[in-house]
């Protein structure tokens, strides 16, 4: 990735990263303990432990080694998203990563979470930023350089903690025969990065409405068995 883009995509960022946040308001816990529900994992209580670079950006960054080679074996090096804990493996036809420029990488199930990370590492430049081809027939869609890649922004696929999908291809042609079938506008990636942004506040109460009534289902069927047994 050229130095002007990274500039350019720094600058970017920095305008768009708090676009929409300021108005997110906080959802009633479903649960009388302090902590949250982590897909994959369950209820996770907080500990209370202090950790070195708490209320710092140090919190934020990638907690795995600098990698030389980010796309080897990057599924197993990164099953989960760190931001909502989803799969990569089950999502892998929208999954992102980024390799910042000290080598330390985040990998992400959706554009909507790589757009998380790169604003909690915002003085930090990324180096290469990956995405899935959503038009690959392989079994697990192969990883392509966002600089390459071609996105469907808005179409009628699926969206991956979105309503607003943002799928990329390797090929112009693929994606422009998906969006004859899909609808949706064709943009490059700093369309979507974009348009992830302006998504984010609908797209994070969405996401928490989602999981309050999952927990609280949880809840009862919990309660429902304690009631049974």
């Amino acid at each position: 990735m050229c130095e002007e883009k990274n500039i350019d995509r720094r600058r970017m960022v920095k305008m768009l990263a708090a676009v929409g946040l300021g108005s997110i308001t906080g959802v009633a816990a479903a649960a009388s303990q302090v902590g949250v529900m982590i897909p994959g994992k369950g209820w996770v209580k907080s500990s209370g432990a202090q950790c070195e670079g708490d209320g710092t950006p140090l919190q934020f960054i990638p907690k795995t080694a600098p990698e030389s080679n980010p796309l080897d074996n990057e599924l197993a090096n990164h099953p989960k998203c760190p931001y909502c804990g989803m799969d990569r493996t089950k999502w892998h036809h929208s999954r992102h990563l980024v390799q910042y420029d000290d080598g330390l990488v985040d990998g992400t199930c959706s554009i909507h979470c790589l757009a998380i990370s790169l604003s909690l590492n915002i003085d930090r430049g990324p180096k290469a930023i990956y995405a899935a081809d959503f038009g690959s027939d392989a079994k697990i869609k192969p990883l392509v350089n966002v600089d390459e890649a071609h996105y469907l922004i808005g179409s009628g696929l699926r969206g991956t903690m979105t309503k607003k999908s943002k799928m990329a291809f390797s090929s112009q042609d693929a994606a422009k025969s998906e969006q004859k079938k899909s609808g949706g506008e064709l943009g490059g990636f700093d369309n979507a990065l974009e348009a992830a942004y302006l998504s984010m506040a609908s797209d994070t109460m969405m996401t928490r409405k989602r999981r309050l009534e999952r927990r609280m289902r949880m809840q009862k069927k919990m309660q429902h068995m304690e009631h049974k047994g």
